[in-house]
């Protein structure tokens, strides 16, 4: 099993920033990626941010510029550094990670972490 501990969430005014931490433990034995999606009500998931294990990142047009992901490949945790915050930023923002497993692939969620950003 994998375990996957999200934090950093919260309210913040318009312009302000965040900064959320993710971090998986239990077993694992390859990361192949690490990334922040994110959902609000009624609409359906979208990807934020992700690191692959090469270490390269993919972001989601309406956050590059003001988003950064990052790792620490010791600590198996991926952060996002979220700046110049927006209202419609506010969204329920969910960890994923990518596994390699023997043999074949899978991803483990957490629970997800509330950021609100007020006007």
């Amino acid at each position: 099993q994998v375990q996957l501990v999200e934090s950093g969430g919260g309210l913040v005014q318009a312009g302000g920033s965040l900064r959320l931490s993710c971090a998986a433990s239990g077993s694992i034995f390859r990361i192949n990626s690490m990334g922040w999606y994110r959902q609000t009500p009624g609409k359906q998931r979208e990807l934020v941010a992700a690191v692959a294990r090469d270490g390269s990142t993919n972001y989601a047009d309406s956050v590059k510029g003001r988003f950064t992901i990052s790792r620490d490949s010791a600590e198996n945790t991926v952060y996002l550094q979220m700046n110049s915050l927006k209202p419609e930023d506010t969204a329920v923002y969910s960890c994923n990670v990518g596994l390699q497993r023997s043999g074949y692939k899978t991803s483990y969620w957490g629970r997800g972490t509330q950021v609100t950003v007020s006007a």
